[in-house]
């Protein structure tokens, strides 16, 4: 099964990559083949959905975006790592929320690496270590393909987290891989990531819808 790894050079306005992937998942077919894009944004809040103005504290200069994705307010800048899932889940033989363990599976495999001890919570999507969040998982399916994906912390300024309710949640920390791991760099990221993706995703033959 066919996949294609594309990392986008310099940062990446999120308006433009969104309507990318809009484009691309309204034009693919059942012989598309699935994609991961990998880039850093420019930054940005972006509104899931069911996004409420009320968790926009104090955006400032930072501008706000609309989003297709689900969940509520999130945000994006230098330093961390969207992987975006261009992915046909009949395809995969996936139901999304195998898909969506898969994904949140993959960045807990890749942070075990590092000595990072990842999570899941029952009550909110995405990763986490001890009770601060790591990742975050926001996605949208149009006729069975997914789009949007994960935003994984690795080397950033988290403060404008502070500026928002991040996902929607009061008092939400959220932490980053340079937090335990000084060292790290994105190309190191990126290079233990897409492995284990692949394996999760296009090469585990005992999926369960």
């Amino acid at each position: 099964m066919s996949i294609e790894v594309f990392q986008f050079p310099h940062l990446q306005h999120y308006e433009p990559i969104f309507e990318q992937m809009r484009e691309f998942t309204l034009q693919r077919n059942e012989t598309t083949p699935d994609a991961i894009w990998l880039l850093q944004h420019e930054p940005v809040f972006t509104q899931g959905q069911a996004g409420k103005a009320e968790h926009l504290l104090a955006p400032g200069d930072i501008p706000v975006v609309q989003s297709d994705r689900g969940g509520q307010v999130t945000y994006h800048g230098p330093g961390q790592l969207m992987i975006y899932t261009l992915c046909d889940l009949k395809r995969l033989n996936m139901g999304i929320k195998t898909f969506v363990n898969h994904l949140q599976q993959s960045i807990i495999d890749l942070l075990a690496l590092y000595g990072i001890q990842g999570h899941t919570q029952c009550s909110a999507p995405g990763v986490y270590v001890d009770n601060d969040k790591i990742c975050s998982i926001g996605l949208r399916v149009r006729r069975g393909y997914t789009y949007h994906g994960l935003s994984l912390n690795v080397s950033m300024d988290l403060e404008p987290f502070t500026r928002i309710n991040p996902c929607g949640f009061h008092q939400l920390r959220m932490i980053q891989i340079q937090d335990f791991y000084p060292t790290i760099t994105l190309p190191t990221v990126i290079q233990d990531l897409i492995p284990i993706l692949q394996h999760r995703l296009w090469r585990n033959s005992h999926h369960e819808k």
